[in-house]
């Protein structure tokens, strides 16, 4: 009797309530929603940009990379020994005033404020290919980018805390679907919100409604940091302590980069959303190009991405959960991505078809279910808990070098593919996006050669996630 009572007290933690680790995905995800409406905000406007700003697509492709470039230098590991030596309430919190800092420095470049300063004349006189526009919104999307990436790392291992041992994968899957919703409502609203006050169309507009909605989201985290801390209270433990057994050490770190699985894990990652995420800035253009409709026609065609990202990948975390094959789904993942990058080099130029470009797009969505559905849930399947954090942010700094220097890469490449075009109207996109289709085929052999290693080593990686209560196993056998 005894025992029966401790080990049901034990079970009663917050976080074993569904409706209490619903309401926290529900919260973080909130967040997470709201920082994916402001990464995409201006990647529907590119023409606009162009006309209102003057930036070039060079310039654009700089400010497209600048979201990466301190997680790049060294940002992302510091996130992650944060996020494992703070917890997750300081450093979620922390991530979102972060987000609001860099959106504010964005949207004050790009506003009339700014017009004719000082700090515009100084911008304009160094690096005079860039305007001064450009080169401010980038620093302000650079430190955006930080408290991006850093939130990302957080809520994944948030979720991971809250849903250890139950539907993880369908936890992560939800969220990710809720921030594709994001990209969704933002390719929506964002070009209708330039066309908002009327008069000449306004990058501002949206910007501003974007920038106000990470404020919401910080303050939703704020909730959430609430829950969590009643949750670390019935676990014994304090903020800023670990929640495994070991401490953290430094030493973990450097035991990450020597080992052969986290590098495959990680240069997977870096290809796959090297030819994703990127594609989402440029491929408002490109389908305008090709298919010559305007900019909100072709946001609405490409808001369709998510939407098979946001479908999907719930139903597929909760099989991964049930029945796994995470492994398995890595490559599918990358075998649709190569396909859906070949037909908009390829196939797309020689038949513009709204029909082909739309149901193209939702394959890649299909794709971009499947590789972040099985990846994620993955990670804690191979890695220690007491440096969890770390893992995750190490991931995201490979990742982040990928997308620092892609978005850069494809604008210089698409000038060189488009010598003496100064109409963004009628580039030619099909050498930049063959570049897509390289990577998604190196992200394809690293997706192999996990698998490989997986039923040679058995990680775990196409096995289910919920493992059975044991708790539960043994009060039975005592009935």
């Amino acid at each position: 009797m005894e025992q029966t009572s401790k080990t049901n007290a034990a079970r009663r933690l917050l976080s074993d309530s569904v409706l209490a680790r619903w309401v926290a995905l529900t919260l973080v995800a909130s967040m997470m929603f709201f920082a994916y409406m402001f990464v995409d905000v201006m990647s529907p406007l590119q023409a606009l940009v162009n006309d209102n700003l003057g930036w070039s697509a060079e310039a654009f492709g700089y400010y497209a990379g600048a979201e990466y470039m301190l997680n790049v230098f060294g940002f992302l590991i510091l996130a992650g020994i944060i996020l494992d030596k703070m917890g997750v309430r300081f450093t979620g919190v922390l991530s979102a005033s972060v987000m609001v800092i860099g959106a504010v420095i964005k949207l004050y470049a790009i506003s009339s404020w700014f017009t004719g300063t000082a700090l515009e004349q100084w911008l304009n006189s160094w690096w005079v290919e860039m305007p001064g526009s450009a080169k401010l919104a980038a620093f302000g999307f650079m430190i955006f980018g930080c408290g991006c990436e850093m939130a990302g790392i957080t809520v994944s291992k948030a979720i991971a805390k809250w849903f250890e041992g139950k539907e993880m994968a369908l936890a992560m899957g939800i969220e990710m679907a809720i921030a594709r919703l994001g990209v969704f409502a933002v390719l929506s609203l964002s070009p209708r919100l330039s066309m908002w006050m009327g008069g000449d169309p306004s990058v501002v507009v949206p910007v501003a409604f974007c920038t106000a909605l990470l404020i919401i989201g910080l303050l939703s985290y704020t909730v959430f940091t609430i829950m969590d801390t009643r949750l670390d209270h019935q676990l014994g433990a304090k903020e800023g302590e670990v929640e495994s057994e070991e401490e953290f050490k430094l030493s973990d770190v450097a035991n990450l980069f020597r080992s052969r699985l986290f590098w495959i894990i990680a240069l997977l990652c870096v290809l796959y959303y090297s030819a994703i995420f990127p594609f989402q800035r440029f491929g408002t253009n490109m389908l305008q190009c090709n298919l010559q409709i305007s900019d909100t026609e072709a946001a609405d065609l490409l808001r369709w991405f998510p939407i098979g990202a946001l479908c999907l990948t719930p139903p597929l975390g909760y099989l991964l959960d049930k029945i796994g094959r995470g492994a398995t789904m890595l490559i599918l993942g990358s075998i649709l991505l190569i396909c859906c990058h070949l037909i908009f080099a390829l196939l797309l130029p020689a038949y513009p078809s709204k029909a082909l470009a739309l149901t193209t797009i939702i394959v890649l969505g299909v794709s971009f279910s499947l590789v972040p559905a099985a990846l994620w849930p993955s990670v804690p399947k191979v890695m220690d808990a007491r440096f969890l954090g770390s893992a995750y942010s190490l991931i995201f700094w490979v990742q982040n070098i990928g997308l620092f220097g892609v978005p850069i890469l494809f604008g210089k490449f698409l000038e060189a593919s488009n010598p003496g075009v100064s109409d963004p109207m009628d580039y030619d996109y099909t050498n930049p996006m063959l570049m897509f289709a390289a990577l998604g085929g190196l992200a394809l052999l690293f997706a192999l050669w996990l698998k490989y290693l997986n039923g040679k080593h058995h990680y775990g990686l196409e096995s289910p996630n919920i493992k059975k209560d044991y708790d539960e196993m043994r009060l039975d056998g005592e009935a």
